[in-house]
């Protein structure tokens, strides 16, 4: 869509641009002067939050290629969040203070948006909370440091100044979660014992492995950095232990937190990107298990399986034959899998990302309380590819039947093909290329799982039970979710939804249940994301006809961005309109 509108423009502006040539009339020279003169205020506002952006957020900033970003860690104290809150504030007041013709509309609404977004999670203080089940901030500064690739001297001594700044990063946090004991914002106790237990298992030698071959001061300067850091992460643990730990409940519900119902809406609208209410979103996920349930039910037929669909699941979750025998035989077939999916995308794409991936086992410090995969974005100006990790701990919690939809879901055609291509979005301004909406980047994995089906990618029934059970534990998302953080259910009640109607492993159910205690909202993205995807191809379907060509609609989607619904259907209906402009034959005199 954004693709085939950004050509149209641009033919435009050529023919425009040749009449200029041809005619030069002071009328048409002056009246061009406040179209540029607004073009050049728009592009330094973009700048602007560009420079920000990359002040606070120095991580994905050297991934994006700006080198000297390596040299720097995360800021998240309060008197940090104060300066960007007033930077924010004044980016702002100057979009506003274009004139309503200023070009570029989209970006101008985008941005204005993703600011107001940012004012409200700063208002509501979520830094007091920086912890997940599997994610911290020291899962950041390991990521940061340890999987950063250091090709040259000048690199290794901007990292090792990023190493030096980690112990004021990690006290920052612990600041942050002793203030959120003080107000009453805490995580729940689980939680927080897994992530103690994580961090007591940090392997530190990983900090100073990427300066290995650098020279003897700078391997000593971050041999000394990385124990100030190891310092600084035991000061956290025991503050989690005897402060923080005592302070937690079971179950921190959002809806429980101070100012928690706006909290919670607030966190609805952010990862679905749309106005639904969460009982809305629990009455689709209802709707959704049933519909699902039906499709794997009809499977359950068509392999003649004597039994209840109980039963079914019993056998699924026991026989040996569904499960690998060793983590090197799991991850082969991962490999193998994620291999036969780039066979299909020429099918069903027009463009695909220069940057490669790979497979890779979840480290095992973190593998028992890690999610069953996941995608960890890769950096062309950094020479580092995508990466699929795959845990392989507890093999009986890792069906086989499930690993072909996980692996269309993480690495090709979901989350790599996605986010790679976005990082190639050079006629974007820096920050629509860094905008990864949550509905639209995880809506995309699951949308993703269902292409193996037009591309007969799932070779057995099991394997298509498998995804439907994959799909099932989205739906389950939607009910789990909003029953945990607005209906006040016990986690117990919110199991029983993937014990009943999925395949899922106990392990893997757990897992995900502390997940979706720890990250409120976050998990509803998926299956709205999904359901918006299959709206907008069958109206482009329904619009076109025969016409309807899925490897350009995918093109239309996917060159845009991971951007909010509402612009996506905006810029798809200009397609759909172009498209169907060309089939009208010109009047006849």
């Amino acid at each position: 869509m954004f693709r085939h509108h950004t050509i149209s423009l641009a033919a435009l502006s050529l023919a425009l641009a040749g009449c200029a040539t041809q005619t030069p009339h002071t009328e048409t020279a002056l009246a061009s002067e406040p179209a540029a003169s607004s073009q050049a205020e728009l592009d330094a506002i973009f700048a602007a939050y560009a420079a920000l952006d990359t002040q606070n957020d120095p991580i994905t900033a050297a991934a994006y290629g700006d080198t000297q970003a390596l040299a720097r860690m995360p800021s998240v104290s309060p008197e940090t969040r104060a300066a960007q809150k007033s930077a924010l504030e004044d980016i702002r007041a100057q979009l506003d203070a274009l004139p309503t013709d200023a070009p570029d509309a989209t970006n101008r609404k985008l941005l204005s948006d993703l600011i107001d977004q940012q004012l409200t999670s700063i208002a509501f203080d979520e830094d007091r909370l920086p912890f997940t089940n599997d994610w911290g901030p020291h899962s950041l500064l390991f990521y940061a440091i340890a999987d950063t690739p250091v090709r040259n001297s000048d690199e290794a001594a901007l990292l090792v100044q990023r190493l030096e700044a980690a112990p004021a990063y990690i006290r920052e946090n612990t600041a942050n979660m002793r203030r959120g004991i003080e107000t009453g914002f805490v995580g729940s106790r689980s939680t927080t014992q897994i992530i103690i237990a994580d961090m007591e298992k940090a392997d530190y030698s990983r900090l100073t492995a990427p300066f290995a071959d650098a020279d003897p001061q700078i391997k000593a300067r971050a041999e000394t950095a990385a124990a100030e850091t190891r310092t600084a992460l035991e000061e956290a643990i025991t503050f989690l232990k005897s402060d923080y730990l005592p302070a937690t409940h079971e179950l921190s519900a959002a809806r429980d937190q101070p100012d928690g119902e706006a909290w919670y809406r607030f966190r609805v609208a952010t990862e679905t990107g749309s106005d639904l209410t969460p009982d809305e979103i629990h009455a689709i996920g209802l709707e959704e298990v049933a519909r699902i349930r039906a499709r794997m039910e009809a499977i359950i037929e068509e392999v003649e399986f004597e039994g209840s669909f109980a039963d079914f699941l019993a056998f699924l979750r026991t026989d040996p034959q569904f499960y690998a025998g060793t983590p090197e035989e799991l991850l082969e077939k991962a490999s193998e899998m994620a291999k036969r999916a780039d066979g299909f995308l020429p099918q069903m794409f027009e463009t695909l990302p220069r940057l490669p991936y790979t497979v890779k086992p979840v480290p095992d410090e973190i593998a028992p309380t890690y999610t069953t995969g996941r995608y960890y974005t890769g950096s062309q100006h950094q020479g580092r590819a995508g990466i699929y990790y795959v845990n392989t701990y507890d093999l009986g919690a890792r069906p086989l039947y499930e690993l072909p939809a996980l692996t269309l879901h993480e690495a090709v055609p979901g989350h790599h093909l996605q986010i790679a291509l976005a990082q190639e979005l050079d006629n974007q301004p820096d920050f629509r290329r860094n905008l990864m909406t949550t509905a639209f980047v995880e809506g995309w994995g699951l949308y993703a799982e269902s292409l193996g089906e037009d591309a007969d990618f799932y070779r057995t029934p099991y394997e298509r039970f498998g995804r439907l059970s994959y799909e099932m534990w989205r739906a389950c998302r939607l009910v789990a979710d909003t029953g945990l953080h607005w209906k006040g259910w016990s986690v117990e009640q919110a199991r029983t939804c993937f014990t009943d109607n999925s395949a899922l492993s106990e392990h893997n159910i757990e897992t995900e249940l502390q997940r979706y205690v720890s990250w409120p909202a976050q998990a509803l993205a998926y299956k709205i994301g999904e359901i918006e995807f299959h709206r907008l191809r069958t109206k482009a379907e329904t619009a076109l006809g025969e016409d309807f060509n899925i490897r350009t609609f995918h093109d239309v989607l996917l060159q845009q961005g991971g951007i909010p619904f509402n612009v996506v259907e905006a810029n798809l209906d200009a397609w759909i309109s172009e498209q169907t402009a060309d089939e009208i034959p010109a009047n006849e005199d």
